[in-house]
């Protein structure tokens, strides 16, 4: 890089002459050299091999070897479900890893535009990709830079550089300033960068870096070197299929030994009872496989998407809603997400008078109530200095507003010359009718040595404004810019509508003044005027000479109302809030105080990050430091590495280029949607329809609720195959023979666990969704007591279907379809109890409302009429070998069956006694 370089070092670097620039035969001799000016796709998976990847999960190979079993023992329909499941979740996944490598193809088309270059001493476009270091490129308003350059011309040049940088203004460009080889990228003045684009005036700049050299190269290498790992959900999952996979083995060994050597028929070989117990065994062992679960995560994910969608966030790839709920640390930009990204004034300033209200700093018609603005334009009105300070702001800008098709006001042209006249709009009067009474009658525009702009304005006759007094010629000379060289060009201030003049101890008091407002992040820009009689001469000399110095505004991006409150709330849910922004440091801290960040470590720059070295210091200070500013694209990659080292899972907020390898390193990347680059959305899991930090708290909520909804459904079908492994492992043990016919064993798995299943993924979040810490980043799908519930509710299950049972067995009777039909029935009904009281994990039915959840009822009474079904109907007696109970049984059988209902409940408020 050369901004540590004069302009003439610069090109004696590259051997080249600014007036002639390069010979066509050096350009060729760099372009064998340096090749292409093109970013470099490294070379990416191939889709077949993205594709066989999702069939490589344990829980998927395990719901394989499930269905290819189904189809050994001719169970077709249980096979063709498991593998559309399976064929389901793998398109899915498909989908999301190639919409990731999409992120590279969108950072491309911003390398791409045409240059105008000087070779041979002749102006020609060409191609950008032609480009070589040392060629010398001119710039001008609307340009796209094609490569990373040295200017050595810049005349009121100003470069937007937000997607590459986090800056949220335009950055004015000085090509003699030499810089400190440390400066941070945001302060490179004298650079111009591949990728950002030319809003104001022309330069000229010699190409330093092309290609995969540049900062954008830079960032498309650490896009295409960044790995994505796997969500904690599909991390859980995959822990879960093991567990499985070694229970249903064992399952297999245990029930067919079991059944091998205690169970037998009279007049039955070794041989066909060996048979027997093998495919009993092995539909036990498709029974023990939660063939359901893919489908309900895929199911209870999409559904959380949905209702995202409603509260504007857009989500690219369906794990992440889950991995939302397990955020530990929300890594945010700035400017548009925890702010309006809408310049806006806050304070203004005129003699010994301060107006410093946040009724200034709202953004709508809407956010003012009318009452206030009343009385702040009364205020304003009734005080000279302070209406011709509003209404010089206005004039003295080029920019307008207009009426969005929602009504809304938008500024049309420069932001910050956009807040001046929405403040006068407020409270005065409209930049139209200010420019009927005092039409611009000349100019002298803005420019970067002077920092300043003027208009001279016509007074006309007519109902004079409060102003008027301090109007005394035929026309009025008004001129804004920075206090620095403003207060050179003034004589004297205005005090109480009188003239005074301007001394060191007055100057002194302004600078001060400038100085407490920049310690708040503000902007400050001053306002001085002159009466004046036209003579002629309206160059800058003649009319910024012997000014009024007037007043100060004090502009602000302001924060969101609604940040705050989310904030708060992360902090009420265990998740810590970091702000990583390009801005400068005292902008961050002063919008981190107001939104309650932790500042009391201070804010780091980009500087200061590189000063550290090792990942353990800088493990250390990312532990402690809320609040980054200055910081480039590596320090933003650095800054989420060393969070995710100390377990943490990271959600990481970004809109430009330069956010891009951090939002594909972090757990969940989210990509603004208003202002957002194509580049970061490609590399996000998320993207925010309207840039707002509110949304993102709202959506780990969501999150959170499709996790508890996952593990409802794992207690609830675990539970199930639980207490059916257990009547079929113990029926045998105590003499009595094997309760459930494989047919049963299937229907008790594909009814019982698909609706009630379903309706868990609809269940609404439980009172202490977001007062509770985040799980950590370790969790086991089984911990926190799932496990042992698991047993013991499985268990109970059992128990109490044995119980019934054995209290009709007969072992000297030649039908036992009578006692298997009771425990087949007491085992269905109580998995529904149990769906009823698995609905929430702290509150009772009574508690949450039966209805809260309808999808539930209907779940619940629909497998309940199919089971009375099976029991009575005589084409469903014969094929699943049941028979009609009497009614008094049928009586008993719900009483049992209950019983696991009332305990659930019952644990429920042992439980949260024992808390208290």
């Amino acid at each position: 890089m050369s901004h540590d370089l004069s302009i003439e070092d610069t090109l004696s670097k590259f051997t080249v002459s600014q007036q002639s620039g390069l010979p066509a035969d050096e350009v060729r001799r760099r372009q064998r050299k340096y090749g292409s000016n093109e970013l470099v796709e490294h070379g990416g998976k191939s889709p077949w091999k993205t594709l066989l990847e999702q069939f490589s999960g344990t829980l998927v190979i395990v719901l394989l070897v499930a269905a290819v079993v189904s189809l050994f023992m001719h169970e077709w329909k249980d096979a063709v479900v498991i593998l559309f499941i399976v064929i389901l979740n793998a398109i899915i996944g498909f989908r999301q890893e190639y919409n990731a490598e999409r992120a590279m193809a969108a950072l491309q088309t911003l390398a791409r535009p045409a240059a105008h270059v000087r070779r041979d001493g002749h102006v020609g476009e060409v191609p950008g990709f032609e480009l070589v270091p040392g060629d010398i490129v001119l710039l001008e308003a609307g340009s796209l830079i094609p490569a990373d350059g040295r200017l050595v011309e810049a005349a009121n040049l100003r470069i937007q550089e937000a997607t590459l940088t986090g800056e949220s203004q335009a950055v004015e460009k000085k090509a003699t300033t030499t810089l400190a080889p440390e400066t941070a990228l945001a302060d490179r003045v004298n650079m111009a960068f591949m990728g950002s684009s030319v809003v104001y005036g022309r330069g000229v700049l010699v190409v330093t870096a092309t290609g995969m050299s540049t900062e954008l190269g830079k960032i498309a290498d650490m896009i295409q070197t960044v790995d994505q790992e796997q969500t904690p959900l599909q991390r859980r999952l995959d822990t879960l299929g093991r567990q499985l996979a070694m229970i249903v083995l064992a399952i297999v060994v245990i029930l067919f030994f079991t059944g091998l050597f205690f169970f037998s028929q009279e007049g039955q070989t070794f041989a066909e009872r060996a048979r027997v117990m093998f495919l009993t065994a092995v539909s036990m062992a498709v029974a023990a496989v939660p063939e359901g679960l893919p489908a309900v995560v895929t199911i209870a994910l999409a559904i959380g998407a949905q209702r995202m969608l409603g509260r504007n966030a857009i989500i690219r790839n369906l794990p992440a809603v889950e991995t939302l709920g397990s955020v530990s640390t929300i890594c945010s930009d700035k400017t548009g997400t925890l702010t309006k990204n809408q310049m806006t004034v806050a304070v203004l300033s005129a003699g010994d008078q301060r107006i410093d209200d946040a009724h200034l700093a709202a953004s709508s018609e809407q956010e003012q109530s009318a009452g206030r603005r009343t009385e702040l334009g009364s205020q304003i009105d009734a005080d000279p200095s302070f209406a011709l300070l509003v209404a010089g702001g206005a004039l003295c800008s080029d920019a307008s507003l207009d009426r969005s098709k929602t009504g809304e006001r938008i500024v049309i042209g420069d932001p910050t010359e956009g807040s001046l006249v929405m403040a006068s709009a407020d409270f005065l009067c409209s930049k139209e009718e200010l420019e009927s009474r005092f039409p611009r009658i000349a100019e002298a525009p803005f420019d970067s040595e002077r920092k300043r702009m003027t208009t001279v304005h016509q007074v006309h006759d007519g109902e004079p404004m409060s102003f008027a007094p301090l109007l005394s010629q035929p026309s009025v000379v008004i001129t804004k810019g920075a206090i620095e060289g403003l207060l050179d060009c003034c004589t004297s201030y205005v005090l109480g509508g009188a003239e005074r003049d301007l001394d060191d101890v007055r100057i002194a008091q302004i600078k001060a003044q400038h100085d407490e407002l920049a310690e708040h992040g503000m902007r400050i820009l001053g306002l001085a005027y002159k009466p004046y009689a036209a003579n002629g001469d309206t160059s800058p000399e003649s009319l910024e000479r012997d000014l009024i110095f007037l007043g100060l505004f004090g502009l602000v991006d302001p924060p969101r109302s609604e940040a705050r409150d989310a904030v708060e709330m992360c902090a009420a849910a265990g998740i810590r809030p970091v702000m990583i922004t390009g801005d400068h440091p005292l902008t961050a801290k002063s919008i981190a105080t107001q939104l309650l960040f932790d500042v009391s470590a201070g804010v780091l720059t980009g500087n200061d990050l590189e000063r550290i070295e090792s990942d353990a210091e800088l493990d250390e200070v990312s532990k402690r430091v809320s609040v980054f500013a200055r910081v480039s694209p590596s320090h933003k990659l650095r800054l989420v590495s060393s969070l995710q080292r100390q377990n943490q899972i990271i959600a990481m907020t970004g809109d430009g280029v330069n956010d891009a390898p951090a939002l594909k390193r972090a757990d969940i990347g989210v990509a603004m949607g208003i202002t957002g680059a194509d580049v970061a959305k490609e590399a996000s899991d998320m993207v925010l329809r309207d840039d707002n930090f509110a949304t993102i708290v709202f959506a780990v909520r969501e999150g959170r609720i499709i996790y508890d909804n996952i593990r409802k459904f794992i207690k609830y079908t675990l539970t199930s195959n639980t207490g059916e492994l257990l009547v079929m492992i113990v029926a045998p043990l105590i003499g009595m023979p094997l309760p459930l016919s494989p047919l049963q064993i299937l229907w008790i798995n594909l009814v019982t666990d698909g609706l009630p299943g379903l309706a868990l993924a609809m269940e609404p979040g439980e009172p202490d969704t977001m007062s509770r810490p985040p799980h950590p980043r370790d969790e086991q799908v089984l911990s926190r007591g799932l496990g042992w519930e698991v047993i013991w509710i499985g268990g109970l299950m059992a128990i109490t279907s044995l119980a019934a049972g054995y209290f009709y067995w007969s072992p000297d009777a030649s039908d036992h379809r009578y006692w298997r039909t009771m425990v087949f029935t007491v085992l269905t009904f109580s998995q529904m109890g149990n769906a009823l009281a698995i609905r929430s994990a702290q509150q009772t039915l009574w508690k949450i409302g039966i209805f809260s959840n309808w999808l539930m009822l209907v779940a619940v009474s629909t497998t309940f009429i199919l089971q009375i079904g099976v029991i009575y109907i005589p084409v469903f007696q014969d094929l699943f070998q049941t028979v009609a109970l009497a009614p008094r049984d049928l009586a008993i059988a719900l009483a049992i069956s209950s019983l696991v209902f009332l305990a659930v409940e019952t644990n429920k408020l042992l439980t949260r006694a024992a808390d208290r």
